[in-house]
């Protein structure tokens, strides 16, 4: 495949993508998917915002009162450009990691990396150093830029690696207080629009992190398909999102959406669905991007009519069943747009909106890609037969120097991990995980990361995970447990472990429910078998179903 001449110095991102002939193919069907050879997408996020509508419209708010126009965004964008520059050498091409939570200053240090020509790596503030050391050992950064308040986690790591600089402290180094004394004016590098600009790590089952490539070009795409082709949004629009920035369903909805179209974007470092709803209620929230999760949550306490100022809806990290999409229609006359994408397509892929969302199917594909459903060698099956979720569009995998890429490219297709049905008339239909990721409140959750946490307690001799079904979350993290002769199988243990599991990887990824067991199943070569598992789950459930149809 013939790229276009680089503008990267630092050549690492070009140098380790993967072999051609194994990149899944892309097309370009749609006029506003035809770029010029040049293109820097933070400028054309932001400055053509600003030529467009100006400089003193609402960009990023806070529910503590916290405020940046289109132009302070803007202004402090450039100073950290000059900023990573000046200080730190950055240098086209140079990796940057970005550590916090959402809040405007990561916004602005999002935009600023892009334009200085660097690569962004954007990471979840609550991943412990045990899970950050092979990010920065797979990107290689020259930089970290760390939220004063989680800057210890990522300190111990960065001593012979790279640089790190805080972001909110009171330090004379401090991001904040260097960016003062810095211009507010940068002539952002020429990258070429198909020069590496992000770098996501994704949820990998083996314990080494998946690291998705995604050029200028890419993170553009996903605003002029699905956020123009389906979420509409207006000039006027407020945006809130729970899912963090470094979740690339979170970077679409509060920053390539919201700043391709003029919009602003509500920043929530947390909340609670029922924190959400207020917040929704009381910022006047016109479009809403959340996990199913949220929305049964928000039912169930009572708060839905808190979303009155809502008049678009996406849900997306997991499949939101009919159920809570009807009583979410009933309640507050929303059609939540459902949606499915993946890191590897940086965001959703298939989906629906308005007249056209059939409940409890996930949609059709996004104007700009296609999909299919496909057997095991890559051939299409027929309507009504399940199998593999194939897609191609503007966007798609390529893994930064990782195997992996032959497995999740097939015939072409990006395959991802999916097992759908489509219907006569096109609409998909989702069945299951294809592969060993726990999908728990729109977070996807690797079973043999986990698993790694729990048998490094010292009273843990073994340990196999595996998804639960839950009305709350769509799937709860299960974990079947051998302890050590000795140690009492109670409540009290129970609860250790999944305190210890906290302490080790991030929390949301802790096990839910602990079952004490004699052994776990085995093959004769010695692997767990998984599947028994799964199965011994599934019977339990049917058969609490049975009896509770049997009751009088």
């Amino acid at each position: 495949m013939q790229l276009s001449a680089s503008a990267h110095v630092d050549t690492f991102t070009r140098d380790n993508l993967p072999d051609p002939q194994l990149w899944p193919r892309l097309q370009f069907t749609l006029p506003q998917l035809q770029y010029p050879d040049r293109l820097n997408a933070a400028a054309v996020l932001l400055d053509d915002t600003v030529e467009r509508l100006g400089r003193d419209r609402s960009a990023l708010l806070m529910p503590d009162g916290t405020r940046w126009t289109y132009g302070d965004l803007q202004d402090r964008s450039r100073q950290i450009a000059n900023v990573l520059v000046d200080r730190f050498g950055v240098v086209p091409g140079s990796r940057v990691v970005l550590r916090s939570p959402n809040n405007p200053w990561l916004v602005a240090c999002w935009l600023g990396v892009l334009r200085a020509g660097g690569v962004v790596v954007t990471t979840m503030p609550m991943l412990r150093a045990t899970e950050l050391a092979p990010v920065l050992d797979r990107t290689r950064p020259a930089l970290v830029v760390a939220d004063h308040r989680f800057a210890a986690e990522v300190s111990g790591l960065v001593d012979e690696r790279c640089a790190l600089v805080t972001v909110g402290g009171d330090g004379e180094d401090d991001l904040v207080q260097l960016c003062a004394a810095a211009q507010a004016h940068f002539t952002d590098i020429e990258t070429a629009a198909d020069d590496v600009a992000l770098l996501g790590p994704t949820s990998g089952t083996t314990g080494v992190p998946k690291v998705t490539m995604h050029f200028h070009r890419d993170i553009i795409s996903i605003a002029e398909t699905f956020g123009r082709e389906l979420v509409h949004l207006h000039p006027d629009d407020l945006v809130s999102c729970t899912a963090p920035l470094a979740f690339t369903f979170g970077l679409g909805a509060l920053v390539v959406f919201p700043l391709r179209a003029g919009a602003a974007a509500l920043l929530t470092e947390t909340a609670t669905p029922s924190e959400l709803a207020h917040y929704v209620s009381q910022f006047e929230v016109t479009a809403l991007f959340t996990a199913p999760t949220a929305y049964r949550a928000i039912l169930a306490a009572d708060e839905a009519h808190l979303l009155a100022s809502v008049r678009v809806a996406v849900s997306a990290g997991e499949h939101i069943s009919e159920q809570t999409w009807r009583a979410m229609r009933e309640q507050t006359g929303l059609q939540i747009i459902d949606g499915i994408g993946a890191t590897e397509m940086l965001h959703v892929f298939i989906s629906a909106a308005g007249d056209d969302i059939r409940p409890g199917a996930t949609g059709r594909p996004v104007p700009g890609f296609e999909a299919a459903v496909l057997d095991a060698d890559g051939n299409p099956v027929p309507d009504g037969e399940p199998g593999l979720l194939g897609v191609v569009g503007p966007t798609g995998c390529r893994y930064l120097d990782d195997d992996r890429q032959r497995s999740y490219v097939l015939a072409g297709w990006n395959i991802t991990g999916d097992t759908f049905v489509r219907d006569a008339d096109g609409y998909f239909h989702f069945q299951a995980r294809s592969d060993d990721m726990i999908v728990s409140s729109g977070y996807n959750i690797g079973a043999p990361e986990v698993e790694s946490a729990i048998v490094g307690h010292p009273d843990v001799l073994e340990a196999a995970v595996v998804a639960k079904p839950d009305l709350a979350r769509g799937t709860i993290v299960c974990a079947f447990v051998v302890l050590r002769e000795g140690v009492a199988a109670d409540a009290a243990k129970a609860a250790e472990l999944q305190d210890y599991v906290k302490s080790v990887i991030a929390p949301y990824k802790y096990p839910r429910e602990i079952r004490f067991v004699e052994g776990l199943p085995r093959n004769p070569s010695g692997k767990v078998q998984h599947f028994l598992l799964r199965k011994r789950i599934r019977a339990e459930i049917e058969a609490a179903a049975a009896a509770d149809r049997t009751q009088p």
